[in-house]
């Protein structure tokens, strides 16, 4: 039985550890993610590796929950997307409800833990700034 830690393993521990930092309380997810809430979002982060010494990090992030899927919330969604940064909005629709989810993955092979932990919180504060507004109905 190999023991070795896998290059997305480590990078994905460095991450849970970066975002400590910021007093952000990780956990484990028994798929093997890290799970945690940032400023009111259930957020998931992973590694993984695409191809040798191409290691990203998938950033997904819930910002709001069974909203009236109305035109309203389409339009808030996209001006939230211009003024992003890093990541994008996305609407998914559940019958009369829709769900307004960040996505970002970036390659993180190579970051030191500070450059690790700078871009995390850029992607995290964007996603905190763009959650207010699409709580209303």
């Amino acid at each position: 039985m190999d023991s070795a830690v896998t290059p997305e393993q480590e990078l994905q521990a460095r991450a849970g550890a970066c975002l400590s930092i910021y007093d952000v309380d990780v956990r484990v997810d028994p798929e093997g993610s890290i799970g945690f809430e940032y400023e009111g979002s259930l957020c998931s982060l992973r590694a993984v590796s695409l191809a040798p010494g191409l290691d990203v990090l998938t950033l997904t992030c819930v910002l709001a929950w069974d909203r009236p899927l109305k035109p309203q919330l389409h339009k808030r969604v996209a001006e939230r997307n211009n003024a992003l940064q890093f990541g994008s909005l996305t609407v998914i629709a559940h019958g009369k409800l829709a769900d307004v989810i960040l996505r970002y993955t970036f390659p993180a092979a190579g970051l030191d833990d500070q450059a690790l932990a700078t871009m995390l919180v850029l992607v995290l504060s964007g996603a905190a700034r763009a959650r207010p507004g699409l709580l209303q109905p």
